[in-house]
């Protein structure tokens, strides 16, 4: 048998050290391929099935193919998918079974509110006995790598694959606890778009309001106390570095759309003779 699957989010989780990775909203494998190599630094890419333009089936399985195509330290490609508040009673679990059959490292799941989803996310991620997953993809162990065979992905993928949820809602906030203790849930991802909307307060601008960060360092400390890591969305370079110092796991740098646009704006201003101007409020 081959050595146990791995890729770099999963060994930045064990060594507890923070991982920066890029958010991919464009569709189109060569996209997603040219984001992944963009930087030594990136650690992972969220392919954006739920707000983003790529659909679950072709467009997320091509593209995490392309990615694995780059070698064994390509970045760690994660799906979130389009369910929101995904159902206790799995109806969200097809979406979960195309995300991991294309080989994806890990899946996303947004909006979730109680303990009762994440079991039910967790099972759907997990081969039996730890789960419900049903096996028979020809393509699953390709993007993992060459020798990889069905079975050594049968008996390792649930040590290597990775299950987040969301807390974005003000359900998510109160069943915090309940969520953080559902065994199997590698962590939780704060939204801070839809948390602070949820929560009643404007959208981050570029950082939430004083009451919705109180909100977030409470969810990173309940996290940490249960063993489970936290990850954040953020929109530059500056703001991931401060969330890194913070303690926060897995930290989002900017979009493959949001830094196309910044990058034209501010070549195009300086071939114009302009100042740069201050990056508004975007995604």
């Amino acid at each position: 048998m081959s050595a146990a699957l791995t890729h770099p989010l999963l060994t930045a989780f064990r060594a507890s050290k923070p991982a920066f990775g890029a958010w991919l909203t464009l569709p189109g494998f060569l996209s997603a391929r040219t984001a992944a190599s963009a930087s030594p630094h990136l650690a992972w890419v969220v392919i954006d099935c739920e707000h983003g333009a790529t659909p679950l089936q072709p467009g997320a399985a091509e593209s995490v193919h392309a990615i694995a195509g780059l070698g064994p330290q390509a970045p760690s490609t994660i799906v979130r998918i389009p369910a929101t508040g995904a159902c206790a009673d799995g109806s969200a679990g097809w979406q979960i079974k195309y995300v991991l059959d294309a080989g994806a490292r890990g899946v996303l799941v947004p909006m979730v509110s109680t303990a009762a989803q994440a079991k039910s996310i967790v099972a759907a991620a997990r081969f039996p006995p730890r789960g419900v997953r049903g096996f028979g993809s020809p393509f699953t162990q390709l993007a993992w790598g060459p020798g990889v065979t069905p079975a050594e992905y049968l008996a390792r993928a649930n040590d290597a694959v990775l299950v987040l949820v969301q807390i974005e809602t003000p359900g998510g906030v109160e069943n915090l606890e309940e969520i953080l203790s559902v065994d199997g849930l590698d962590g939780v991802f704060i939204g801070p778009y839809d948390l602070s909307l949820s929560l009643g307060f404007p959208a981050p601008s570029p950082d939430p309001v004083p009451e919705v960060e109180k909100v977030i360092q409470n969810i990173l400390a309940s996290a940490h106390a249960k063993g489970k890591k936290c990850a954040i969305y953020c929109t530059s370079g500056g703001q991931a570095a401060k969330r890194a110092k913070e303690g926060f796991d897995m930290i989002n740098v900017t979009s493959d759309s949001g830094a196309m646009a910044e990058s034209l704006a501010r070549n195009l201003a300086a071939a114009a003779g302009e100042a740069e101007g201050q990056k508004g409020f975007g995604y």
